[in-house]
């Protein structure tokens, strides 16, 4: 039976890549313009974890829409009251803010930070 690509290692290689991406002098301005890296701490670890992540902005808030939600779990640490989350270099510096995660009645989830 096939993981998937989601259950794949190479997933975090992949991730790895996109993180530097994200911050390499030259293409890293436009790359930000629909990628940041957000850090937060895991619920029930206690670990602290950074992983590169789509969003758009909408108003004051920032959405990030979840991907094959049911293979991730980093976004159930937003479920419920939500948590802390940071935005790295966002705008220029390290935006931390409150993110609410929510699941419609077709499946997909976001997660909006309000920062």
């Amino acid at each position: 039976m096939s993981r998937g690509i989601f259950d794949s290692p190479v997933v975090g290689l992949i991730n790895a890549g996109a993180a530097r991406v994200i911050d390499a002098p030259i293409i890293g301005s436009l790359v930000r313009r629909s990628m940041v890296v957000i850090r937060y701490t895991g619920r029930r670890s206690g670990k602290t974890f950074e992983t590169p992540v789509n969003y758009q902005r909408r108003g004051g808030a920032v959405v990030i829409r979840v991907m094959a939600p049911d293979k991730k779990t980093w976004w159930r640490n937003f479920t419920g009251d939500g948590g802390s989350l940071t935005l790295r270099e966002f705008d220029g510096a390290d935006r931390t803010g409150h993110a609410v995660a929510r699941r419609d009645d077709r499946g997909r989830v976001t997660v909006t930070v309000t920062v």
